[in-house]
């Protein structure tokens, strides 16, 4: 297991790297000019004055080479120091961890909610191919992965908060406001387990080992359940990392409608608000946590399957 852990670190700082190499170039390469950029954010001036963006260009140090300025950006986030934010000039760090918390709460209620709604339901169908329960489960996770975000959120909003006023509607803080933005967000990771769960499971009730456990006298229960879905829960489990980063970068549009201040909400105002250091610091913020969730899933759901688990000490 600790030669496995290595392999899958070792590519780690070179995507990191790249990832950082290509956050830090996304004003070049989409023709931004950043001191025209500083300047709008805090005047919202249409032509800032061309003395004053030269003068910020020196501050800021955009007359240099934009390698020596990716290696100072760099080394400073290394250590922990993003920058300040153009818009409000303040240190982006907190800012960036309080939203960042915000939002893997979020993320992680909904990912728990997927699995725990998820995987029985596919399980479930898997049990009788073509049957009542296979056919709803197939409707609702096609229906729950072509719908998205922008439209449930205000239709959740719609009907369990104005129509019959059972939930807040916007705000963050108590359990009853986590509920409709958690919903929203676990609809389609939750499509998701469903189909997958239910295909693995498929798969794993055709492996040889599956008629042995019959003929032993196994509950079909105890065949489905300990024998497939063990099997089948490694696929969802190594997409789990995938899916918690996805939340995590994909809620702007959940964050906004529900006025919950995460990492979401935090971009669509920098962004508005054109604060060049503040987008780059969250989106390399996301492309970590990415890499870093999908191996450590990757890793659980490979400790919890013996094959591959033997294929890989070989």
């Amino acid at each position: 297991m600790a030669s496995t852990l290595l392999r899958r670190l070792l590519p780690l700082p070179v995507v990191v790297l790249a990832a950082s190499l290509l956050v830090f170039l996304l004003p070049r390469l989409a023709g931004i000019d950043t001191a025209r950029s500083v300047l709008r954010s805090r005047v919202a001036e249409a032509e800032p004055d061309p003395e004053v963006a030269a003068r910020i260009t020196r501050e800021l140090g955009l007359d240099r080479s934009w390698a020596e300025q990716f290696l100072r950006w760099l080394g400073r986030a290394l250590t922990g120091d993003l920058g300040l934010s153009f818009a409000t000039r303040s240190p982006i760090a907190p800012q960036l961890g309080a939203a960042l918390g915000v939002s893997a709460l979020l993320a992680l209620l909904a990912l728990l909610l997927a699995g725990l709604v998820g995987i029985p339901a596919g399980v479930g169908a898997a049990r009788r191919p073509g049957g009542a329960l296979d056919r709803v489960v197939t409707g609702v996770s096609v229906l729950g992965v072509a719908v998205p975000e922008f439209i449930l959120a205000p239709l959740l909003v719609l009907v369990l908060a104005i129509a019959v006023p059972l939930l807040p509607a916007t705000g963050w803080g108590g359990p009853l406001q986590a509920v409709l933005p958690v919903l929203t967000l676990a609809a389609f990771p939750t499509a998701l387990a469903a189909q997958l769960t239910r295909a693995e499971t498929l798969d794993a009730l055709g492996r040889p080992h599956i008629p042995v456990a019959r003929a032993k006298g196994l509950t079909e229960r105890r065949v489905l359940w300990k024998h497939a879905a063990r099997l089948a829960l490694t696929g969802v489990t190594a997409l789990s990392g995938l899916f918690f980063a996805g939340l995590i970068g994909g809620a702007v549009v959940v964050e906004v409608v529900f006025g919950i201040p995460g990492l979401g909400r935090l971009l669509y105002d920098a962004v508005l608000a054109q604060d060049l250091p503040m987008v780059q610091a969250g989106l390399l913020a996301i492309v970590v946590i990415a890499v870093l969730a999908s191996v450590a899933a990757e890793l659980v759901a490979l400790a919890m399957d013996p094959v591959a688990r033997s294929r890989e000490l070989r």
